[in-house]
């Protein structure tokens, strides 16, 4: 029961993301009258989120997870309304400071996949956050849908959207305060131990291996797919709809493949579908290099969704293998903070980068990521063996 109410949840609750990258750009370029700052209402969400998980990750161990998960829906939900009324009023800065609000619940909703985890076997970990991330491709479908109310009451416009928004948050949160265990249910702790230094967390070779994947996945995935539509219109001459049908590709391909990655884990081991992963990135920069045609584009952009899903599942599923209760805070903050701290570097570098030097030259900063994981992954395995 609560694996279901955490997935439907997260898949409301998430809605924004998706919403605001399809309409945040148009809102914000009808605000203000500077172009260059039409999308700082979508990087401000991102940064938003990079800044709200480490005090996710405390808070939930300080207040309780039914607490925090219900409270930053209703945060959600007045964000959403909020958002609406700016929209009206013509407000620029308060649409984007509703946007940092939607980054903050969203950095409460990464914390849904280590409650998941913490309530299952370790064998069953990498299944039950495979099993959270397919609430991500709901999330890509419902979510633009709300920016089609603004055709059934254009008196409201947008702001139908985003009191659609807000009714999504709600629901949300009352699925929350049903499903998800008080504090004291989850609290596995033994007796009273005082956490362990970084020094000392950072002796587990998984740990550094975990934390890497997870960060790299997101890093290469944000740097490619913000810079994609751009590169396939501005530079490359296709179209405005070959680019929306190779990123819808490219979403299902991040979120799709979790019916099998617990699966594959449990059969093949985290080591062998994270190798996998990361092979799969890589085949993903040598398709977009070799040439800029369509098909190249798809294979590029649909292996580097695959790929994503492959490495942060497994990083995730290995990282909850390398704390205890005492430590899980300090560690899933941590982890998230670099996590999406270097997506939003990559979201927001990838379009200068792109136009400064071009679609080949942003692929091959790219692979110093996967360069990075490939020399982690040989030292874990030298570290293991010795």
């Amino acid at each position: 029961m609560i694996l279901p109410g955490l997935m439907a949840a997260q898949a409301l609750a998430l809605s924004s993301a998706p919403l605001m990258v399809f309409v945040g750009g148009l809102i914000g370029a009808s605000l203000h009258s500077d172009p260059s700052l039409a999308t700082l209402p979508v990087a401000v969400m991102i940064i938003g989120m990079a800044s709200g998980v480490w005090p996710a990750a405390r808070l939930s161990a300080l207040v309780g997870r039914r607490r925090l998960f219900t409270g930053a829906m209703i945060l959600g939900a007045l964000a959403a309304v909020a958002a609406g009324l700016a929209v009206q009023a013509g407000s620029f800065w308060g649409f984007t400071l509703a946007s940092f609000a939607f980054g903050l619940v969203g950095a409460v909703v990464q914390q849904f996949r280590f409650l998941a985890m913490s309530l299952v076997p370790a064998d069953q970990q990498a299944s039950a956050a495979s099993k959270l991330l397919l609430a991500g491709l709901v999330s890509a479908f419902i979510g633009p849908e709300l920016a089609t109310l603004a055709d059934f009451w254009p008196e409201l416009g947008y702001l139908a959207s985003f009191l659609g928004l807000s009714g999504y948050m709600l629901a949300a949160a009352l699925i929350l305060f049903f499903v998800v265990p008080d504090q004291t249910q989850i609290n596995s702790a033994g007796p009273d131990q005082p956490p362990r230094t970084w020094p000392q967390l950072l002796k587990q070779p998984d740990l550094v291996l975990a934390m890497s994947s997870a960060a790299v996945a997101y890093v290469v995935m944000a740097f490619v797919m913000t810079a994609t539509p751009l590169s396939m219109t501005t530079l490359a001459g296709h179209s405005v709809a070959e680019a929306k049908w190779i990123i819808q590709a490219h979403i299902v391909a991040m979120f799709l493949p979790s019916l099998l990655t617990g699966r594959l884990v449990n059969r093949f081991g985290l080591y062998p579908v994270m190798r996998s992963g990361l092979l799969i990135l890589l085949i993903s920069l040598i398709a977009g290099y070799v040439d800029a045609s369509l098909l190249h584009y798809g294979v590029a952009l649909v292996a580097l969704g695959l790929g994503w899903n492959f490495l942060f599942v497994t990083g995730t599923a290995l990282l909850a293998r390398c704390y205890t209760e005492r430590d899980a805070a300090k560690v899933q903050g941590a982890n998230d903070l670099l996590v999406f701290g270097t997506q939003a570097v990559g979201s927001l570098a990838s379009g200068a980068v792109l136009l400064v030097f071009g679609w080949q030259s942003l692929l091959l900063i790219a692979g110093a990521g996967v360069i990075w994981l490939l020399a982690v992954i040989l030292w874990h395995r030298q570290r293991m063996v010795s």
